[in-house]
């Protein structure tokens, strides 16, 4: 064993002046991540410039359930990137309002008497927005009076102090988030969209006009999960709600596990938690029991997809970012130790077993599909068990012996606080997978290498993509075999070369994630890598283009341009990809919309329907040249 060298203790760099204090504001910049997550650019659902509208909104919301304020405003300029919300509140406290924005630690949702169950209880949410905003304003209006103050990045810049202000109570914050902390980010309206349909859906009576449009919903999580189906249900609606608690599910055909869309007071626990452990063990064993039949818990649930929304009091997440519960109980325990609060399981239990019990007695159509599909499932999962153990093993050889996944350090089912940048990139050949291997962060970039196309998989069963060794070794390297929740990557990126057989690959892959693990888009792991088509360069200045008009244009602004055309990501050399995988990569998120129709989709393009889709592609053929597209 070799010996390891340690340096010699020594004193002579580390004295009083390395002892440095940081003000509240200071410290939210240099460690944005610990209040915010991770920064990105906005091409993803949970980067940190959605995060800052997130606890904006969230403040607004906690006035709406204290009983105040049944409107809110949010406006998105994406030109100037400046967002303003405006809620119809009681505004804050014009004494503390420059405090409530500015100083952590101060806010009244500490005893959870002025907020009751509310999401934003650590006394952070506006604060980090205001520090890591190149603007950032704060208005309040309460009964005639007021105070507007203004800040940059985290430093006021002019307060009004208080004045005679006309107008509904209220508070407006507008701000913009900081360039020379999120690059050049961009916000994706779809993203936004989502949330606004939550925040609606999560809280009855409220409305809220984003850019101007209406957004209201009526029947709360009915109406969540009759927008998202990507299916036929197999049954009608179920609609639970009880006190603190609300559901809405029900079972469609072709999904591989089941998926929620899990809430907390409003917050939306994308990672799930507590409540949603509680719903899926408690939710199986009341219907094995009204059956009387011993299955799988997994059986029961194949299928199912459910929203769920649970009301505590100070619920305790696993970060700032609040995307997963760890409270077990509904209310914190009393401080001389005793705990009179009920087990969140023990909760849920009790509300299933009195509504769900009741509902399968009375719809007797409900029961008698549910049982159908139940057993349906138990015999899939014995057909396909014993192939998917040969399959198993023969992948983790195979992996272990061609090495087709490099994998990294940091994975996302880690605890790692770099577990949100975990990415695999799904490549073709050798060729490209050797120039990502060679400059990617191994800390936490993986790269798995395809041995050219992959299975057609529309028409083909669950077995026979367990036979097929790619989308094996795939499985393996994803580790999305026995549940999805176990996902090994945050984001799993597709990088084909930009040419017909790219694009091909990146559709047969597309069609396998949308067939088998449509949650994997759903949650929003899915990208699209963009590398440059053309770079343009002279001895002073090297331009990268993704497009022809930037092409064009980086053509005109350099004299004696020499232009190399990227036909493949294997003609990238590992020292120009490192450009293109690192801070500044470009990834397109792939997006379920809410009318998007799987199968159907799947069926026209995938399907073996040749000559209609030849006559959409005639009809739809882009042909280019040199200087424009003509369609």
């Amino acid at each position: 064993m070799e010996e390891i060298l340690k340096p010699a203790p020594t004193t002579e760099d580390y004295g009083d002046d390395k002892i440095v204090h940081l003000e509240d504001m200071e410290h939210i910049r240099l460690r944005p991540g610990m209040y915010i997550g991770k920064l990105g650019d906005g091409s993803s659902h949970d980067d940190g410039i959605y995060v800052l509208i997130k606890e904006v909104i969230d403040n607004a919301i906690d006035e709406f359930t204290s009983g105040y304020g049944k409107r809110i405003d949010v406006n998105i300029n994406f030109g100037d990137r400046r967002v303003t919300i405006r809620d119809y509140g009681r505004g804050i406290p014009l004494g503390k309002m420059v405090d409530a924005v500015s100083k952590l630690n101060t806010g009244a949702k500490y005893d959870s008497k002025t907020f009751q169950k509310s999401v934003g209880l650590n006394g952070v949410g506006t604060k980090a927005v205001n520090a890591l905003s190149s603007y950032f304003k704060v208005q309040s209006i309460r009964d005639g009076k007021g105070r507007v103050a203004e800040f940059e990045c985290g430093k006021l810049t002019s307060d009004s102090n208080i004045i005679d202000l006309a107008g509904d109570n209220g508070t407006l914050i507008e701000f913009i988030p900081d360039p020379q902390l999120f690059g050049n980010y961009h916000f994706l309206g779809e993203y936004v969209e989502r949330r606004v349909w939550n925040y609606c859906y999560l809280n009855k009576g409220l409305t809220i006009y984003y850019n101007d449009k209406r957004y209201y919903s009526k029947n709360g999580l009915l109406d969540l999960l009759e927008r998202n189906l990507d299916g036929e249900p197999l049954y009608p609606i179920i609609h639970i709600k009880d006190d603190d608690f609300e559901a809405a599910f029900t079972h469609i055909n072709g999904q591989s596990s089941d998926y929620y869309y899990s809430f907390v007071n409003g917050q939306h626990t994308t990672e799930g938690g507590t409540h949603q452990s509680a719903f899926r063990e408690t939710y199986a064993r009341v219907v094995k029991e009204f059956y009387k039949k011993d299955c799988e818990p997994a059986d029961v649930r194949q299928g199912l997809v459910c929203a769920l929304c649970i009301r505590i009091q100070e619920p305790v997440f696993e970060a700032q970012t609040k995307t997963k519960l760890g409270s077990t109980h509904m209310e914190p325990n009393q401080k001389d130790g005793s705990n009179n609060s009920p087990l969140i399981k023990t909760y849920i239990l009790d509300i299933l077993k009195r509504h769900l019990d009741d509902y399968l007695h009375i719809h007797s159509d409900t029961a008698d599909a549910l049982l159908q599909k139940i057993n349906q499932n138990e015999k899939e999962r014995k057909d396909i068990a014993g192939i998917k153990k040969i399959a198993r093993e023969s992948g983790k050889k195979a992996s272990l012996n061609n090495r087709k996944l490099r994998d990294c350090h940091v994975h996302y089912n880690s605890n790692h606080p770099r577990r949100l940048e975990s990415t695999i990139f799904i490549t073709e050949g050798d060729s490209a997978s050797g120039s990502i291997t060679k400059s990617r962060d191994v800390a936490t970039q993986a790269v798995f290498s395809l041995r050219g196309k992959t299975l057609n998989i529309y028409k083909i069963n669950k077995v026979d993509v367990y036979k097929n060794e790619e989308l094996n070794l795939l499985h393996n390297a994803l580790n999305i075999d026995e549940d999805i929740e176990n996902l090994r990557y945050n984001n799993v990126v597709i990088a084909t070369d930009a040419d017909v057989d790219g694009m091909h690959i990146r559709l047969l892959l597309l069609t396998f994630f949308l067939r088998f693990y449509p949650d994997l888009i759903r949650n929003g792991h899915v990208y699209i890598l963009q590398t440059p088509l053309f770079r343009v360069r002279n001895k002073q200045r090297t331009k990268y283009c993704y497009t022809d008009q930037e092409r064009i244009d980086a053509i005109a602004n350099t004299p004696n341009a020499e232009i190399t055309r990227f036909k493949g990501l294997g003609e990238i050399s590992p020292d120009e990809f490192k450009n293109f995988i690192g801070q500044d990569m470009r990834l397109d998120p792939v997006l379920l919309h809410k009318n998007f129709d799987i199968n159907g989709t799947l069926g026209f393009y995938m399907g073996e329907n040749t000559m209609e889709r030849r006559e959409f592609i005639m009809k739809n053929l882009r042909v280019e040249d040199d200087e424009s597209i003509i369609c």
